[in-house]
């Protein structure tokens, strides 16, 4: 079964969930080392979720 496309102006549950994760990994890390493969693999997963192709990212 595949999910509907979204309509314009609404955000899909898995990317608004992947947005979140992000948000929350930048205001942990804001004075730190910044974690760039653990970034790189939530802004996969954010980009997937926006296209309708929601991936697990390894």
């Amino acid at each position: 079964m595949s999910t509907p496309p979204a309509t314009p102006g609404s955000v899909r549950p898995d990317a608004a969930l992947a947005n979140e994760r992000i948000r929350a990994l930048v205001d942990e890390r804001a004075d730190e080392a910044w974690p760039a493969e653990e970034y790189e693999l939530l802004l996969l997963e954010w980009a997937a979720a926006t296209q309708g192709c929601v991936t697990a990212a390894a």
